[in-house]
């Protein structure tokens, strides 16, 4: 098995870590039979990745086995988030044949944390997801981890989401604040539930701290000056420290 270090700066702000645990909360709420879960958002940049990385790690640190699945077999960024010594074959090297699963997963320095990178990208992404072996991948990670988490392009230009989802027992849609109209939401969202997969929900990312919660916060009220709702100090803010 392949090894890599996860480099992504870890995140010191505590309602940033509340939120991940929150998200990572309602999806086991979800039901026992929800262990493939897909995230995917409208256009590139919303912080899909990100959140998908972050969830997957929640999950570990609980004590859950997880992998981290990058389909984005277009255009990822995920590998620049982690640091390894040796070239890393990935999901595009099983699905073609080249390397059989056992190769292309990679063991990370966090416990219970494992991923599958893209590894390559192939010219007909979305046909190799129509395969039968994909399917079979699925199905032999389900008897190996506790949560699989599939971090699928954007919807806005390609369909690689909505042919992914018939593997999913469920999807979360990452929306941007501020960044995606509401009807073009909706009808990503009916689009990608067509497949049969059950929308979890939706998980607002990129929002305005400052604007929404400084002055009205229960935490800003209750302790006053030095914390406010997300852990900032209302003297940074001034300051334009954005933590």
């Amino acid at each position: 098995m392949q090894s890599v270090e996860y480099i992504a700066k870890k995140s010191d702000n505590f309602m940033r870590t509340e939120a991940m645990k929150k998200l990572r909360m309602n999806i086991q709420f979800c039901g026992s039979d929800v262990q493939v879960v897909m995230l995917t958002s409208t256009f590139p940049g919303e912080g899909k990745s990100t959140t998908s990385l972050e969830l997957a790690r929640s999950f570990a640190e609980l004590g859950k086995k997880t992998i981290y699945v990058d389909c984005d077999l277009r255009k990822s960024v995920t590998l620049s988030k982690f640091a390894s010594e040796s070239r890393i074959f990935g999901l595009a090297h099983f699905l073609t044949g080249m390397q059989p699963l056992e190769n292309c997963i990679c063991e990370t320095d966090l416990k219970n944390f494992y991923v599958l990178f893209c590894g390559a990208y192939p010219p007909n992404p979305i046909e190799l997801f129509n395969t039968k072996r994909f399917g079979a991948m699925i199905n032999a990670l389900k008897e190996h981890y506790d949560y699989i988490i599939l971090d699928t392009p954007p919807m806005s230009n390609v369909s690689d989401a909505s042919a992914l989802a018939q593997y999913s027992d469920g999807v979360v849609y990452v929306i941007s604040q501020g960044n995606v109209k509401y009807h073009l939401a909706q009808k990503m969202i009916e689009q990608v539930s067509r497949s049969g997969c059950k929308v979890l929900g939706v998980a607002l990312n990129k929002m305005d701290y400052k604007k929404y919660y400084l002055q009205k916060s229960y935490y800003g009220k209750y302790y006053g000056k030095k914390y406010d709702a997300y852990g900032y100090g209302q003297e940074n803010l001034k300051k334009g420290e954005d933590k």
